[in-house]
């Protein structure tokens, strides 16, 4: 895919009007690769201006920060900033929680003020401007949709409404989990859990939280968060449902139904 990096339009005397993060998951995870190509091919049939750090990206810090390692957090931090910066970057669209979050809240108090949109927000947006254009009679119409949120959009950002609004609009049928919005239940994997063994327990939470979204008798359980795509899709995979339930990220969605 031809991506633009902000070092390149530097160079020719430009700059994009929104830098799109594409975080550690989005960049080295198989899965959520596919994440990020889908938002990618989204912004290229919308037109938008946008470009990423490529190489010059480093993860954010919200995995060191959440085990307790500060003074890494802050290096990374002051690394990025300097950076986006040195660009004059404003406007930053990511399709991670962990980075939005990150970048929203915590970056300023270190210098770093953009204005940090999460891709679900975007996407609502863009399909409320009428500028993405969705299939009559969309891939996924009367499909039975669940929506699991994400901690870090959901209660640490209160963003419910925008991701739904976006599922809304392919026109499927929206089931909810017992446990939602404000009460939802985490995957697992925050608070950089995805990256330590489990404490002793007698259930796994992604095993809790799968199950519950397949009760709801789904097709598919719609996640706006690679961590959370991962420890769905490991659920579904125990469970052995992957047959009848997929699990797909808001972008994956619109991307398959669009004209």
């Amino acid at each position: 895919m031809q991506v633009r990096t902000v070092a390149e339009l530097f160079a020719n005397g430009q700059s994009p009007d929104v830098l799109f993060w594409v975080g550690c998951a989005g960049s080295f995870d198989q899965r959520a690769q596919k994440i990020t190509k889908a938002f990618v091919t989204i912004l290229d049939k919308v037109g938008i201006n946008y470009a990423i750090l490529g190489k010059e990206e480093m993860c954010t810090g919200d995995p060191v920060r959440r085990a307790g390692n500060e003074f890494m957090f802050q290096m990374m931090a002051y690394q990025n900033i300097q950076i986006l910066n040195n660009y004059g970057i404003k406007k930053i669209i990511t399709a991670c929680p962990h980075c939005f979050n990150t970048l929203k809240n915590e970056y300023p108090e270190l210098g770093g003020h953009y204005e940090v949109i999460h891709h679900t927000t975007f996407l609502q947006q863009l399909i409320d401007e009428g500028r993405i254009k969705l299939k009559e009679g969309g891939t996924f119409k009367g499909c039975k949709i669940t929506y699991h949120d994400s901690c870090y959009l959901g209660r640490a950002n209160d963003i419910y409404e925008a991701p739904r609004k976006v599922l809304e609009a392919l026109d499927a049928e929206l089931v909810e989990m017992k446990r939602c919005k404000s009460n939802g239940l985490c995957c697992g994997a925050g608070g950089a859990q995805m990256f330590k063994e489990e404490e002793k327990g007698t259930t796994r939470i992604n095993v809790d939280r799968t199950n519950e979204a397949i009760g709801t008798g789904v097709a598919v359980i719609a996640a706006a968060c690679p961590f959370c795509n991962t420890m769905m899709t490991d659920g579904v995979k125990l469970a052995e449902k992957e047959e009848t339930v997929q699990v797909l990220d808001v972008a994956e969605l619109v991307a398959q139904s669009m004209e």
